[in-house]
């Protein structure tokens, strides 16, 4: 019997998927990049993929720095928020300091270590103490930014300002609220503590107002304090022993006290304008 050859029927190769181009592979990316809210432009992904494939870097590498984009980003804008809220009043940074004009006398490893934070951690306080013209309101301010930048909240006030402020929450009986509000920041920086002297005329308890924030922050965050009044002085300057007494415990318990002396960089620039007239 013969076999009929029977014809196989013809396979078809299996039909493949059409992926994406690799221009619709960025364009989605960019959706998903919009979905999700990660602020990266288009020209920094291309910038990205374009240095991955030059350095044929690793899928692990390639990864890491497409998150890191939008990382940094985002932490920078958390810090450039922290230091707005800071209410710096001026543009005062540790790098900005001439730290030749006073060499001998305001080195700056102590501020470089403050900078890094790590006293907030530990709740210390901060007392700067010196007569008026050497930087002290500079550094601290310099020391604050950098505390923005390591992630603690700063807020920045002057004695004067703090007092007003407290006085007029007394006035519609909403001091406990505002004392909270002080309490609740990482680092509390009060300068020109002891310039407050007029303030005092019109605010008979403007020490007590004082008192109350500090004593509030006591144990629970830190508090700086920048003043041209020795410790010596502050029964004399400021009245009221007892209370002086019970400030000066909340401000240098567990305080890094750094103590300022050199020229006075006011007086170097007024002596400088007089010999140029």
């Amino acid at each position: 019997m013969t076999k009929t050859n029977r014809t196989s029927p013809s396979h078809k190769s299996p039909s493949h998927k059409s992926f994406p181009s690799t221009t619709s592979h960025r364009e989605r990316i960019l959706q998903h990049l919009m979905t999700l809210k990660i602020p990266m432009s288009a020209e920094t992904l291309d910038r990205i993929v374009r240095e991955s494939t030059e350095k044929n870097s690793s899928s692990w590498e390639l990864l890491e720095r497409f998150l890191a984009a939008p990382a940094d980003a985002r932490t920078q804008a958390a810090i450039t928020a922290r230091i707005r809220r800071a209410k710096f009043p001026t543009q005062a940074t540790l790098e900005s300091f001439d730290w030749m004009f006073n060499a001998k006398t305001i080195p700056q490893r102590p501020f470089l270590e403050l900078a890094a934070g790590e006293f907030i951690g530990r709740r210390d306080n901060v007392t700067f103490v010196g007569k008026s013209g050497l930087g002290k309101s500079h550094l601290i301010e310099g020391v604050g930014r950098s505390c923005c930048a390591v992630g603690y909240r700063v807020l920045y006030t002057k004695s004067a300002e703090l007092i007003e402020d407290l006085n007029k929450a007394q006035a519609i009986k909403a001091l406990s609220q505002r004392v909270r509000k002080y309490r609740s920041y990482d680092l509390l920086i009060i300068d020109e503590f002891g310039f407050e002297k007029l303030e005092r005329k019109d605010i008979p308890d403007a020490l007590s107002l004082l008192y109350k924030v500090i004593d509030s922050r006591n144990g629970r965050g830190s508090t700086a304090v920048v003043t041209n009044v020795d410790f010596g002085d502050w029964t004399d300057y400021l009245g009221d022993p007892p209370l002086v007494m019970a400030l000066l415990d909340r401000v240098v318990d567990s305080s890094i006290i750094i103590k300022f002396d050199g020229k006075s960089y006011r007086a170097e620039r007024a002596e400088q304008k007089q010999r140029s007239t």
